[in-house]
Parts: C-alpha cells; structure tokens; sequence
C-alpha cells in the first residue's frame, strides 16, 4: 500500500513538475507603452444609402441598434459620410446642409450623450473633378461647422479630409502632394469659423499599412512619415488602417509591423487603427481564401468584392481581439474595427442593395431590404468585441506586458485607477498554461470565456493574485477585469 501511495505522489509530482516546465511566463511592469487610451470601437457610418434602397432605419431600427451599442460600450467611433448622400444634391449641383441629416444626427446625439470620442470624414469629395476645388472645401468646411457648433455634436474630435488618399482607388489617387496641399486648404478654411479648431483636429494621414500605390512616390511608411515632417502642427491625431492576414497576426509577425509605424509618429502624438479588419489574399492564408470565395459564390447579399465572408465564424471574433492586443501592446491608442452593420454600404456606394460590403456584426435591414430576418442576428464576432471594448475604456493606460510570441499566446493589460483588465488570446489547438506576474493582485474580478463553446461568453467570479495561474483553452479569449461597471 505505501509502494502505490509513494508511487502515485511521484506521478502527481512529475506532473505538476512538467506543467510548470510547459507554462508561459508572462510578465506586465507598471511601465506604459500607452496613456489615455483612447478607446475600442467600430467604423459606424450613418446609413447614406439606405433612403436610396426605399428603407430609412425606422425608430425600431434605431432603438435596436442602441441597445446593442450600449452593451457594446464603444469609446472611440468612425464616422464617415458619402456627401452625394448627404450636403451635396448630385442632381442639382446644390449645397444644403440639412438634407438627409436625420440619420446622421441621431447617431451623432447617440456619441455626444455619451462621450464617444468621433473621428468624422469624407470618404471622397462630392465629385471627382472636386479633388482640388476650393468649392468643395467651403461646403465641407461648413457642414463641419454645422455639426459641431449649430447642432452641438460635441462627440466630433477629429477631422478625415480623404479616406486612404494613398489608395489608387482614391480619388487623390496615392498623390501626397496634393493631400498635403488640400490639409493645408482645409485647416486654413476651418480657422474662418469661430471656435471650430479649437474643437476639432485633423486625423491623417488615414492610408493603409503595407500598401504602395504605384502611381505614388511614397509606401504607407512613407506616407506616415512625412505627414509627420510636414504637417504636425496641424495633426491631432495619426491614423492608419490595418488589413493583416491570419496567418502573420497569428504567427506574431504583425507586432514589429505596427511598432514600425509607432516608431515613425512624434512621442508627444497619439496614433490608431482607423479601419481594421482581416483580409486573406496572401499565400499564407491561401486555404481560407477557397473557403472565402467559395461561399461568396452565388451569395444573395454579395459578391464578396469588399465583403469578409468569416463574420459569421467564432474565430474571427478571437482574431479581431488578437490584432486588438497586438496594437495595444504596439503602442496605439485606439482600434476602430471595420465595421458595425452591413446595411451601411453597397460595393462603390452605388445607391443599390447588391453587392454589399458585408463586413458587420449584424444587417439591421436584414428583412426589409434583404428578405432574410436572420441577418439582423448579432453575430459571434460582436461579443468578443465587445468585452474589448467595455474592459480596455477610455482613458486607460496600457502596461508593458513581455511574452513570447513564438508560444501563439498573446496577452495584453490595461490599469486605470488602480484597477486592471488582461486578455490573453490562445490560437493554438492546444491548451497553454500561462502564469502571470502582474503589478498587484486584481482580487475579485470577472473572468469571460470567449470561444467555439461559448461564442456568448460565458463569465464567472475569480480572485487573482499578484502571480497568477491559469489555463487558456485552446482557440479561445480570455479575459480577467475588476473593472466593474455598473456591477457588470
């Protein structure tokens, strides 16, 4: 009998000898690599198409849309307007200010009542022909003004003149020189208007990691740094946006490339994701490609042209969090993810319902323009998204956390008001045991499970101690907070 006790003592201490062997040691230092985070969120534009498709959102539509947000908690929103939709009369050739501005001020209100920070824009001028016209800056110019200061739409902290001007899809066409020249206009039409740039900022350059147009002489890199020389004194914030494939986000490939551009914008000057999503073009992720434009085939809503068909999946929620952390951990301040609702756009904002760009976390036109209820169904991605959100708030710092990225297990830690959120993302297929050493215990905290089996995480109570020990599942985000708000 004392032979099997000792016998079996030996195997139990073999085996936790072998689990502590096999931990991943992380490590988080009261040192930042970001303060005053500004926040998570999500591209949310206002509708521009959806009186063209014979469907403004009705009241429902907009009581629906905020309780969703309001669980979601976003910090931080992109607000981007197509002016043929809005101020601009294609017909007419007219500028009025008031037209279509219900949809656009009730999402407005929905910011400002509750502190969302809102980087608003243009994503072209109202024609082609405008790129450099000075009747095109007036009218911009003073919608702006109208938002701001007329109608109080505080929640607009910054300002897009051109969504990714670098792009050959642009109508600037990747030519910097012209952008710079029309920052310049357009800052120096703001200062007409009292207490307008006081209020507002530019956010640029707005172009897109790991791109060169051709037609360009700069790369995005390139871009960013010399917006950096050429025009900070007039920059409030900078801004890229970020279409990585799985394959290098999950690899750990994606962090020095984010470092990359933190690096090349002043220490004193904040930098975010403007955009961001995954797309699946490389060789690397040339299987989920097939997969990608096999359910794009003969799709009803799309084409899939500008569409991510793997919204639908748990696991684009765990990489959406995964790039999350990867640019916290890079230093940015922010991540607006690409996008909310794919009743905002048609491919080319054409003005018709084909082709969309389905990249939401629901449709909520999804019945009355698209005949299929079942698209106004939240999707797995938004939960995931949204205990990013709730738990790394505004004005959070982000601490320097160590790790080995090698391990496919990524984590991230934010303290504000001596109170911490982690997430920790295992894209492995394989449990990881992680053991952390963090600044001071959390106490009693929330933990939330995100994963396959629980694409709703699920939350439970834990106390963590300053060295804490834990399991990540395989496939899964976790996530330790005792930053409770509102007891949730």
């Amino acid at each position: 009998m004392k032979n099997k006790i000792g016998a079996i003592l030996i195997g139990l201490s073999l085996a936790f000898a072998c689990a502590f062997q096999n931990e991943i040691k992380v490590t988080v230092s009261p040192e930042t690599v970001s303060t005053g985070y500004i926040g998570n969120g999500v591209e949310w534009d206002p509708y521009d198409e959806a009186e063209s498709w014979g469907a403004p959102l009705s009241e429902s539509d907009w009581q629906k849309l905020f309780e969703r947000l309001d669980s979601m908690r976003p910090a931080y929103v992109r607000c981007m307007i197509n002016s043929p939709y809005r101020y601009y009369d294609s017909v007419t050739g007219k500028y009025d200010k008031t037209r279509n501005i219900q949809s656009i001020s009730r999402l407005l209100q929905y910011c400002t009542d509750r502190n969302i920070t809102v980087v608003y824009g243009e994503y072209n001028p109202p024609t082609p022909s405008m790129k450099n016209s000075s009747e095109w800056v007036d009218m911009s110019v003073d919608y702006l003004n109208y938002l701001v200061n007329d109608l109080g739409f505080s929640c607009i902290k910054y300002f897009v003149i051109f969504n990714e001007p670098d792009g050959d899809w642009a109508s600037t066409n990747g030519d910097y020189d012209l952008w710079k020249s029309m920052l310049l206009r357009f800052n120096n039409k703001m200062a007409e208007y009292p207490g307008l740039k006081e209020k507002v900022q530019f956010a640029a350059p707005d172009i897109v990691a790991e791109y060169k147009n051709s037609h360009s002489k700069y790369d995005a890199q390139g871009w960013l740094r010399q917006s950096a020389q050429d025009a900070d004194s007039i920059v409030g914030i900078y801004d890229i946006h970020a279409y990585p494939g799985q394959a290098e986000v999950r690899k750990g490939d994606y962090a020095g490339i984010l470092s990359a551009y933190r690096q090349i914008v002043p220490a004193n000057k904040k930098i975010i994701l403007g955009e961001a999503g995954f797309k699946y073009w490389r060789e690397a992720d040339s299987l989920l490609m097939k997969e990608y434009n096999r359910r794009a085939k003969d799709n009803p809503l799309t084409k899939g042209s500008d569409a991510n068909m793997f919204v639908y999946d748990t696991f684009y929620g765990l990489d959406m969090a995964l790039l999350n952390i990867e640019a916290m951990n890079s230093g940015f301040s922010g991540v607006a993810v690409w996008m909310l609702d794919d009743a905002m756009h048609s491919a080319g904002d054409t003005g018709k319902p084909i082709d969309i760009k389905l990249w939401g976390m629901w449709n909520i036109l999804g019945e009355r323009v698209f005949h299929d209820a079942s698209q106004e169904e939240v999707r797995p991605w938004y939960y995931a998204w949204s205990l990013m959100c709730r738990y790394f708030p505004a004005g959070s710092n982000i601490l320097k956390t160590g790790f080995d990225r090698t391990q496919g297990l990524y984590v991230a830690v934010a303290e504000q008001d001596g109170k911490y959120t982690m997430a920790a993302v295992n894209v492995e297929n394989a449990e990881k045991q992680l053991k952390i050493e963090l600044p001071k215990g959390l106490g009693n905290a929330f933990r939330y499970v995100y994963n396959e089996k629980h694409p709703v995480p699920v939350k439970s109570e834990i106390a963590v101690e300053q060295t804490f020990r834990m399991t990540i599942p395989a496939q899964s985000l976790i996530l330790l907070t005792n930053m409770f708000q509102n007891g949730k």
